[in-house]
């Protein structure tokens, strides 16, 4: 069977990431699911936003947590990508889920590592269970506790942990993996292996590999068993797998 395809931060290799432009894309492309990034206004509010600050991606500084939801959304958010998506907007969570939730899997992952503490897996929680979405969710993480809050909310939601690169996430990728409750191990790319999927698998799990933008690995991890590919370009995903065939 082939991999499932996750548009990573949508189609961000074609459209400006965590935008709705990258999200319809990467729908409009035959991804699979779309991975995306959720993070707590100063107002309480679930955005769709990767980075802690504003500057890499928006016309302002400053950081996410420090910013009202109104002043979020008057920002630009696609303008740094393209000329093309000027006046793009970040996105709220509700927005993703009432455009593509019934359509698409989505892999939300809970980014409150800088404001640890706060009320962001709670708020994700309610949103999913108000639009009923349970079905259709998968939650990620690199903090272990972001997931068993998930799991104590909506146990019905399966989990996926999340590993760093080489050496950083070697006890994610073992001893947190192993013994922790989750679907799926969400190794990077430099770090699977044919004998870190069998193992994996004999454990009853999944694996979804992060980020994949090379059609060869692609298609090598494809060979190798992975039972998801994250990547920027899910139209050249796809191409890649159905070359495979």
């Amino acid at each position: 069977m082939r991999p499932i395809v996750f548009a990573h931060r949508g189609a961000s290799a074609l459209a400006p990431e965590n935008t709705m432009a990258a999200f319809k894309m990467a729908a409009e492309e035959g991804a699979h699911a779309i991975e995306l990034d959720a993070k707590l206004t100063r107002d309480g509010k679930v955005v769709v936003f990767h980075d802690p600050t504003l500057k890499r991606t928006t016309s302002a500084d400053g950081r996410v947590s420090d910013m009202a939801a109104d002043e979020l959304r008057g920002l630009d958010a696609g303008s740094h990508f393209s000329t093309r998506y000027r006046g793009e907007r970040i996105p709220f969570l509700e927005e993703v889920f009432e455009e593509l939730g019934k359509r698409l899997l989505i892999n939300i992952e809970l980014t409150n590592y800088w404001t640890r503490g706060d009320d962001l897996v709670e708020q994700v929680c309610a949103l999913v269970r108000r639009h009923t979405l349970q079905g259709t969710i998968l939650f990620s993480s690199f903090l272990p506790g972001n997931l068993k809050k998930a799991d104590d909310l909506l146990p019905e939601v399966p989990r996926g942990l999340l590993a760093r690169p080489r050496w950083r996430g070697a006890w994610a990728r073992s001893f947190a993996f192993s013994f922790g409750d989750y679907a799926a191990l969400h190794p990077h790319v430099s770090d699977v292996s044919p004998q870190q999927v069998q193992r994996v698998h004999r454990l009853g799990r999944r694996v979804h590999t992060w980020v994949v933008n090379d059609p060869d690995d692609v298609g090598r991890l494809s060979d190798w068993g992975v039972d998801g590919i994250i990547t920027a370009d899910p139209k050249a995903a796809l191409q890649a797998l159905r070359r495979g065939l």
